[in-house]
């Protein structure tokens, strides 16, 4: 068995397992070299060849205990035939919306549109170098997959004050979310992803009043088709106030923690294996510093199943030996 999942399905904890959201990517000159000759970021994705490259560039690296696919999350409207695209210095930029033109994509069609990701993860998981290691599969949350379409560009600190008012819009759109979204988790694990991550990127922006609705029971739904499918869960809703409740409701095999959460109250309110926590702008300063900030993770989740990440994903500017000298630092915990 793996570390992973002897840490969430065996709750160990004489080891920590460690592996980085965004470990593949802009700090690795490996990766700048393939993506400047690939300015295309959606094409990258559904390129198997390079994106089987990316996902393992790490790995080679570093002794990480998993690799994550090299993909997106905008590849649920990229495959149902909203136009996305990824504008430099910006983010993604989504086309308009039309919900008729969503109902006619069929399951075959859309997984045929992905079939380069579950190609691409086919190929990974026949790698002698994630031999005894995990492969990770993800989505998007469904609120943050409906806020992306809906929007179509990043929130950033807020949405616009009458996004939830069309209700019946938003209530057709997460019913085809939830059902693609199920479809792309399904073929992940068909093709060798032996967890997935439900990122929940925008959880942050609800209040309280509408988590039931748009967070909670849209998510708890996917959740437990993922478990149904005999493959353990990592959820990460990054912003959200309460993880306590949200554990209790959405009840995942993993919580990922944002660096805003007090990881001591998290684990007295929390009894499930947590992940992450480590603030990525620690990574840019000094390894003294470095040092002492993992070691308070490590510290504090010593008798708890833990998983070393972070609260965010790996920062560009990241010297690349700064993750080095954390991977071991935490393998030699």
């Amino acid at each position: 068995m793996s570390p992973i999942l002897n840490c969430i399905k065996n709750k160990n904890t004489t080891t920590k397992p460690i592996w980085l959201m965004r470990q593949a990517g802009r700090y690795l000159p490996e990766f700048r070299e393939i993506r400047s000759k690939n300015p295309d970021f959606i094409k990258l994705c559904l390129n198997t060849d390079l994106a089987q490259e990316i996902t393992l560039q790490p790995l080679k690296r570093f002794k990480l205990d998993a690799a994550i696919i090299f993909s997106d999350i905008l590849m649920i409207p990229y495959g149902l035939n909203q136009d996305v695209k990824f504008k430099k210095n910006f983010g993604p930029m989504l086309g308009d919306l039309n919900i008729k033109n969503l109902n006619k994509v069929s399951d075959v069609e859309f997984s045929n549109k992905l079939k380069p990701v579950y190609e691409t993860l086919k190929k990974i998981s026949k790698n002698k170098l994630i031999k005894e290691k995990d492969l990770i599969g993800f989505v998007g949350a469904p609120w943050t997959i409906l806020v992306y379409m809906m929007n179509k560009q990043s929130p950033k600190k807020n949405l616009s004050k009458d996004f939830l008012k069309d209700k019946f819009i938003i209530d057709q759109l997460v019913l085809i979310i939830e059902k693609f979204l199920k479809i792309h988790i399904y073929n992940q694990i068909q093709n060798g992803a032996t967890i997935i991550q439900i990122f929940d990127s925008w959880a942050g922006l609800l209040e309280e009043k509408d988590l039931n609705k748009h967070i909670y029971e849209p998510t708890l739904r996917i959740v437990n088709y993922v478990k149904s499918l005999n493959v353990p869960v990592i959820c990460f809703p990054r912003g959200i106030k309460n993880y306590r409740k949200y554990c209790e409701v959405v009840n995942p095999d993993v919580i990922n923690i944002d660096y805003e959460v007090d990881p001591k109250k998290i684990k007295e309110e929390i009894n499930i294996t947590v992940q992450g926590g480590l603030d990525p702008k620690i990574l840019l300063t000094d390894q003294e510093n470095l040092k002492k900030q993992a070691l308070k993770y490590l510290d504090i989740f010593k008798e708890h199943p833990y998983i070393f990440n972070l609260g965010h994903g790996v920062l560009p500017e990241t010297d690349p030996n700064m993750i080095g000298y954390l991977v071991n630092l935490v393998k030699n915990y």
